[in-house]
């Protein structure tokens, strides 16, 4: 199977891993549109930040590794950066980094021995691209000559959310790269214990990044691991692929052992090294990472979106939509989105995982949805509701098609505020313009497309006994959908 990663010329092939729910950065980030995909700096999102961290010479095109809700939105947020990728490898369950290490392993295997693998998460914050390439690059002698390397980030602070490892003093043998082996791995520690670790001058935070050959990955796990990997090799011997998508198969994946790759080799190997990385770096875990990430004004605040701040200190304030005001308040989150509101104190940002837990248990759905849902086709957004009649606005990007399709509970009618739709209703298939529209009788066989070059928006009335995305019966999907 030809997953078209590298050639044998190039280094260093990234895999990037795209889980996580990042439920901490609630009600931005939620588990159907988790962080990294979400945009904190600038335009483009957490995902392609690391892309993009990820391409130049020495690297081959990224290899994704996501799981099957978000393929799409995977693959549409590549195809915007506009930069060469190779194949999106779908977990049917997440599995954890070790499983991750040994399916990138084995497929960089196949096609170069000796080549390289980069796996790194895509949802943390490097304010230095060319730093960042500098220091994997100094670490690819010691990978060659079969070491596991870790990349460590030198502490500012007593840090309690880090693992941290300890760097020896030897060099790995071999190789004039600054490269030194680990010492020991150290839990997340209390306060006192970050303390102490920090005033050693030894101990960096665990980055949870990894440069290593995949011969070198594969050794190891034989030895330390050999069930995981026994079951990664059936997992891909059973791999189907679809369209840009490389599926592992569900039977044997989801029977592995859900451990990280530090637990299940780094841990128990001896051919673990660490180079310490003096990089502007966050793992983005929580609001107050947020705020740190940013550079304040003058009164200490973080003011993002429509927003403003008056006689507020020391605060984040950031809205998406609607215009957030403050006044009289300090060292608070406020959080806005067309759906959503945060409030808490900045010290207690880490409390959000917790608060989410109690949406949950109330059922709101709140918790997991945002008001726009993203399709292969392009997404809809919820503008209104209420008993038997529901109103949205869908963008269809050019090309997209949705299913054909019928309901049976609901009817709608279709109105084109922007570019042009070809409609196919029962037998009959036509072309609406702005301002034109249609009407879809309950039952019957439907679909819109795309056919333009620029967006289509059109804006959806449903009304009927039962409004639930449940109730579609697809006749025909080229994307695959059941």
């Amino acid at each position: 199977m030809d997953i078209s990663i590298s050639s044998s010329t190039v280094d260093v092939t990234p895999f990037i891993m795209c889980g996580g729910s990042g439920t901490r950065l609630w009600p931005v980030s939620r588990a159907s549109m988790p962080k990294q995909f979400q945009s904190f700096f600038g335009e483009r999102t957490l995902l392609q930040d690391t892309a993009v961290r990820v391409t130049g010479p020495g690297f081959a095109p990224p290899v994704l590794v996501a799981n099957e809700a978000h393929r799409f939105v995977v693959a549409d947020q590549m195809e915007s950066l506009g930069i060469p990728r190779a194949q999106i490898v779908l977990e049917p369950e997440g599995r954890n980094t070790a499983a991750v290490a040994l399916v990138a392993s084995l497929l960089v295997e196949r096609q170069n021995p000796d080549g390289l693998v980069l796996l790194l998460p895509s949802d943390h914050l490097v304010k230095n691209t060319a730093g960042f390439q500098d220091i994997v690059q100094s670490a690819v002698p010691a990978a060659q000559a079969g070491w596991i390397c870790l990349f460590g980030i030198a502490p500012d602070r007593p840090e309690t959310g880090y693992g941290y490892i300890e760097v020896g003093n030897e060099a790995v043998p071999d190789t004039a790269s600054p490269v030194r082996k680990v010492s020991r791995f150290v839990e997340k520690p209390n306060r006192e214990a970050a303390q102490s670790l920090l005033d050693a001058g030894n101990n960096v935070w665990n980055s949870g990044i990894f440069l290593f050959s995949a011969t070198a990955m594969l050794a190891e796990a034989e030895q330390h691991c050999p069930d995981l990997l026994a079951g990664i090799r059936e997992a891909l011997a059973g791999a189907t692929e679809d369209q840009d998508f490389l599926r592992l198969e569900a039977k044997a994946f989801t029977k592995l052992q859900s451990i990280s790759v530090d637990y299940a080799i780094m841990e128990p190997s001896r051919r673990t090294a660490v180079v310490r990385a003096e990089l502007d770096w966050n793992d983005l875990g929580a609001w107050d990472a947020i705020y740190a990430a940013h550079l304040p004004d003058a009164q200490g605040n973080v003011l993002l979106g429509k927003s403003v701040g008056y006689d507020t200190r020391n605060s984040l304030i950031r809205s998406d939509h609607h215009l957030v005001t403050t006044v009289g308040v300090e060292n608070l989150i406020v959080v806005a989105t067309d759906d959503a509101v945060l409030v808490a104190d900045k010290s207690r940002a880490q409390g959000v995982k917790e608060a989410l837990e109690a949406i949950r248990q109330k059922g709101f759905g709140e918790a997991a949805t945002h008001s726009e849902v993203h399709r292969p086709w392009g997404s809809y957004r919820s503008i209104v509701s209420g008993d038997r009649f529901q109103v949205k606005l869908i963008t269809v990007k050019p090309g997209g098609r949705l299913s054909l399709q019928l309901h049976r509970h609901r009817a709608e009618h279709w109105v084109v505020v922007k570019g042009t739709a070809q409609i196919t209703c029962g037998e009959r298939v036509f072309m609406l313009y702005e301002n034109q529209s249609t009407y879809i009788p309950q039952g019957e066989t439907h679909r819109m497309e795309n056919p333009g070059h620029i967006p289509l928006e059109l804006i959806e009335v449903q009304s009927g006994s039962y409004l639930g995305e449940d109730d579609i019966v697809r006749v025909e999907d080229v994307y695959g959908r059941s």
